[in-house]
This record gives C-alpha cells, sequence and structure tokens, in this order.
C-alpha cells in the first residue's frame, strides 16, 4: 500500500481482503464507507464482532453455530430425531429450514474431503456423526453435500463409514433447477435429472 494511506487504513483493508469473496477494491470500498460513517455504525460493528466471537460456540450434537448448547433445533422434541441431513457449513441448515420442507435435525461437516486444499476426514466431523449413528437412535441419514468432485469424494468416504450399520443413507437430487432451459443444461445436470426423473 501507499505511504499515503493511513497504517489503521490499510491494516483494515488487509483485514477485510482476507474475508471470502472479498478482494481489494471492495476491502478499500467497505473500509472508507466505515471512514465516512457515523461513529455508531463503527461501534455497532465492533461490538457485533466482538458478539459473535465471544457468545456463539458449536452446537456438541449436530456442530451448527448456536448461542445455547444444545442448539434449537437439536432441542426441539418436535422434529424427527432419527432422519439427519448431514451439510457441508452452517449455512447449508439455513438454506435447508428456509424451504419448510425439512422436519429432521442436522449435522454440519465444516467443510468437504478436499487434498489439494489439505482437508483429510479427520479435519471434518466424520467421526462425530459416526458416533450418533452407533447410539443405534438413527433411522437415516441424508447426504446433502454440494454436487461436484470434492462433495461426491466426502459423500462416498462417509457411505464406507456408515455401512453394515442398518440405517437408510440418502442423498439429495439432482437435476435441472426450477426455470431453467433443457436446450442450456450441462450435460451433466441432464443426465442427473434423467437418473432422478421421478413418476408423475
Amino acid at each position: 500500500m501507499s505511504k499515503a494511506i493511513p497504517e489503521p487504513v490499510t491494516k483494515l483493508i488487509d483485514a477485510f481482503s482476507r474475508l471470502p469473496g472479498v478482494g481489494p477494491k471492495t476491502a478499500s470500498r467497505l473500509t472508507y464507507f466505515l471512514l465516512r460513517s457515523p461513529d455508531q455504525v463503527t461501534n455497532d460493528l465492533a461490538e457485533a464482532l466482538r458478539d459473535l466471537k465471544a457468545n456463539t460456540q458449536f452446537c456438541s450434537v449436530c456442530y451448527n453455530i448456536t448461542v445455547d448448547d444444545p442448539c434449537s433445533i437439536c432441542a426441539d422434541i418436535e422434529r424427527d430425531h432419527r432422519v439427519i441431513a448431514v451439510v457441508e457449513e452452517p449455512l447449508d441448515v439455513l438454506a435447508v429450514e428456509r424451504t419448510g420442507s425439512y422436519g429432521g435435525v442436522y449435522h454440519v461437516l465444516h467443510g468437504v474431503i478436499s487434498p489439494v486444499n489439505g482437508i483429510g476426514p479427520d479435519d471434518l466431523r466424520i467421526k462425530e456423526l459416526v458416533r450418533r449413528v452407533d447410539k443405534g437412535e438413527v433411522a437415516e441419514v441424508i447426504v446433502a453435500t454440494n454436487p461436484g468432485l470434492e462433495g461426491d469424494a466426502t459423500t462416498m468416504f462417509i457411505q464406507r463409514e456408515l455401512e453394515g450399520k442398518g440405517i437408510k443413507m440418502t442423498r439429495l437430487a439432482r437435476g435441472l433447477p426450477v426455470g431453467s432451459d433443457i436446450e442450456y443444461a450441462d450435460s451433466v445436470s441432464l443426465m442427473r435429472a434423467l437418473q432422478g426423473r421421478s413418476e408423475l
């Protein structure tokens, strides 16, 4: 950075740049927005960041982010605790919950197997999933990892780990998104849509 930019400004730009999806230009825009904002805006942001780290934890059951342990989903007796949806990240829990159509519980892996990034099975919450299944209260595990090489590799590893445990294993259907045109679909999505077709 130029010496014309004060050090506190460059430090904040560097900090924002380390966030996923935030490049140097966006980091600079955010920094200069905060500089021009009233003190209350920056104080609220600083307080929210402190609270985030001080008042959140991982649920000891599903490893979702929570304030209370266990989280509100795991503590909900109305949910079907025999069905576990395995997702990659806490944001995936929010996405599934927004559908309003799932009544089971979750297990958050906090990533996927990715040898390129140095992430192996031991870096994820797979052992904890196996322990949950070993307790004998689970009837179905829905693997809801993202489609792709890493998600598929993680799915296969989980499938091997849970093999022979007497549970039903399923995965999310794949295919064409609503509103898309078949002529523009990629061949893999179209193939999976054909394989996953359902009876009318």
